[in-house]
């Protein structure tokens, strides 16, 4: 009944699985779909951290180089990295097992980030922008 319940409501599925958890009812639970849940949360985390700072890096590249829409954009552009490093940040407190994952993360979305910004305007040479500055609270390309 419950992973049919999974498949057919599944706000409804949530709700009744914690209900069998806390009142200790395990027989019940549907335990396949629980543990897939439980999984998934924990890529929703990594995945969220991936989108962050591919964003974070396609406006840090902005900054840095579209020089033809810096003028009118550059306190927007700055106020979005400040809130995606807020959300990096968080996540990273929230979850600080990804922390050693971090460098691998950088190295895969920072192509995409170049490749999506160079959509936008021309880039003559492939930037690189290092980790640490990327998150770097205190730190705006010039």
């Amino acid at each position: 009944m419950t992973k049919i319940l999974y498949e057919t409501d599944y706000n409804q599925w949530v709700n009744k699985t914690v209900q069998q958890l806390r009142e200790r009812k395990f027989d019940g639970v549907d335990w396949d779909n629980l543990i897939e849940e439980i999984e998934d949360m924990g890529k929703s985390q990594k995945r969220a951290l991936e989108s962050f700072l591919t964003r974070l890096v396609e406006h840090l590249l902005k900054l840095s180089y579209w020089e033809s829409e810096k003028e009118k954009n550059s306190n927007h552009w700055k106020s979005e990295i400040v809130n995606f490093r807020y959300q990096i940040h968080k996540r990273l407190k929230e979850s600080p097992s990804l922390r050693p994952e971090l460098e691998s993360i950088y190295a895969e979305i920072f192509p995409v980030a170049i490749k999506s910004v160079s959509q936008l305007f021309p880039l003559e040479k492939d930037p690189y922008i290092p980790l640490e500055k990327t998150l770097d609270n205190d730190w705006f390309p010039e």
